[in-house]
């Protein structure tokens, strides 16, 4: 194994967009039942629309040149070709940060994030707020392009490879969705250079029914989101946690199938009423469809739920790491703290009032104030 960092940029062909581009001109769209909007799915009329938005109005290159103006990277690790972006802050006593995206996300997810958190004097921070900033791409996600046999654990001990490999002997470390459980595993087989976590989610710290305090409405509030996930939402999760090569096929042959795949979830999933566009700027959430697409990545990203299957449920180990939490209101898994205190080291926990699963994206300027805070007393 080499253990070389390589540079990187992204160069998409013309022959990939042209492909894109007649793959969406001849879709066949299927009917659907009159005036149920996103009851039972991404709506025809907003499907159409948006394809043909991508189609004819987004601008990939302009979103290419904006991916290609951040440091980008490739290093091999376990086997795999990992890539990441890597934004050193001029301020030498920086904090080393490493922030995970999950599924069905990408480091689109953290592009808002990096110049305030990089150069907080240009954002109105001050320079002890300084991070040195890392974002990999999961193996089998986007640019770190398809991969077998990876989870949340085996991507934890890539993680400390890599921070070990970029010469960060103490890091702290943020999470969203998937992101959220490889920062914790990090935790876990690391915890000599994590000094504290910042996570949005925590799996094991859901209520059910059964053991949601009664007089908390907090609680009983969680367990509404809980319900809602479990049986109106969590359809995708089920296929891919069982059948992720089934569901490959459709996602990367159809074009018009990975946009309705991701955006459903954007949808249901964000602080939005009528769009996903309500919390999420368009191009960016199409950025982020098209990484999935040009990449091929549908299935294996998809088989981080077919890995972590057997081990839903069951009790996650504790951790001595200080944990911080930030809460966002209108995510499809509310966190309880009570529950969250029996096997993490909770040192501070954020309700926000606004904000979803893709809270980076909907509300970057919540989420740099609260790493910014929460880190603050783990700096050397």
């Amino acid at each position: 194994m080499t253990t070389e960092i390589r540079s990187f940029r992204i160069d998409v062909p013309q022959e990939q967009l042209d492909d894109l581009h007649r793959r969406i001109d001849a879709t066949r769209w299927p009917d659907e039942v009159p005036g149920v909007g996103w009851a039972q799915g991404i709506p025809l009329d907003y499907t159409r629309e948006l394809a043909d938005y991508w189609r004819t109005t987004y601008d990939w290159w302009a979103q290419e040149a904006r991916l290609n103006s951040f440091p980008q990277f490739r290093t091999e690790i376990d086997g795999h070709d990992l890539h990441f972006i890597h934004v050193r802050s001029a301020e030498s006593d920086a904090m080393p940060l490493v922030l995970t995206h999950g599924w069905p996300g990408s480091i689109v997810e953290y592009l808002d994030l990096i110049g305030p958190l990089t150069d907080p004097v240009a954002h109105g921070g001050s320079a002890e707020d300084a991070f040195h900033v890392v974002v990999p791409t999961v193996p089998g996600y986007g640019l770190s392009g398809p991969a077998v046999g990876w989870s949340t654990a085996r991507a934890a001990r890539a993680w400390a490879e890599l921070m070990s490999r970029l010469g960060y002997d103490r890091y702290v470390a943020h999470g969203e969705d998937t992101g959220a459980a490889i920062s914790r595993e990090l935790a876990v087989i690391d915890p000599e250079h994590v000094a504290a976590l910042h996570l949005t989610m925590i799996a094991s710290a859901t209520v059910t029914a059964e053991t949601a305090d009664p007089d908390n409405p907090a609680e009983q509030r969680a367990v509404q989101i809980a319900l809602r996930t479990q049986h109106q939402l969590g359809a995708y999760a089920l296929l891919q946690a069982s059948r992720p090569q089934t569901l490959s096929y459709a996602l990367t042959d159809s074009p018009v199938g990975q946009l309705a795949w991701i955006v459903e979830r954007f949808k249901d999933w964000t602080d939005s009423t009528d769009a996903p566009e309500d919390a999420v700027d368009r191009d960016a959430m199409l950025t982020n469809v098209m990484i999935y697409w040009l990449s091929r990545t549908a299935g294996s990203s998809a088989r981080y739920y077919y890995e972590g299957a057997a081990t839903w449920g069951q009790p996650e180990p504790e951790i001595d790491v200080p944990v911080t939490v930030a809460v966002m209101p209108h995510d499809i898994g509310v966190p309880v703290r009570r529950i969250a205190e029996q096997n993490h080291n909770i040192v501070r926990w954020t309700e926000f009032d606004r904000g979803g699963h893709f809270a980076a994206m909907e509300e970057p300027d919540l989420v740099v104030a609260d790493l910014r805070a929460a880190f603050r007393d783990y700096r050397k």
